[in-house]
């Protein structure tokens, strides 16, 4: 057998796991342990003042596995991603947030995926107040 052949056919072999995995949704971060209101910890309750940087959907463990609606938070120098509720709970509320829109957001402090983050418990914008979550960190607003 050539050498050549024995690359080739490596190569091939290492291409087509990798796509398998990615197929099948195999992830190498650490799962948390916890979801949902197992998640706040109102030990860790901090209030962030700032500017919405972005929107983001996905599957998230404080949304207890459901699609979930996040924003980000530009507090001074520093980035925060903000856990809201599901997203089919906002768009029945018709809650939306905007790029550049300043708020002020109480939550409990929390680390997904190596980033800092806050799970929000109440949003204050303008003369408005949301409030999603009870002190303990269990969701409001269900529907």
């Amino acid at each position: 057998m050539k050498l050549s052949s024995l690359i080739i056919g490596m190569v091939f072999a290492v291409g087509v796991i990798s796509v398998l995995l990615l197929v099948f949704g195999v992830s190498f971060h650490q799962p948390l342990n916890m979801q949902g209101a197992a998640l706040y910890n109102p030990a860790n309750e901090m209030q962030a003042s700032g500017s919405v940087v972005s929107t983001e959907e996905f599957t998230c463990p404080v949304s207890e596995g459901e699609l979930g609606e996040h924003l980000t938070l530009k507090t001074g120098d520093k980035l925060l991603q903000v856990h809201l509720a599901p997203s089919r709970i906002l768009r029945s509320q018709k809650i939306k947030f905007t790029p550049g829109e300043q708020i002020q957001v109480v939550g409990a402090k929390v680390r997904f995926h190596g980033s800092d983050g806050l799970i929000a418990r109440e949003i204050i914008r303008d003369n408005e107040t949301l409030i999603f979550r009870d002190t303990t960190g269990k969701l409001l607003m269900v529907q």
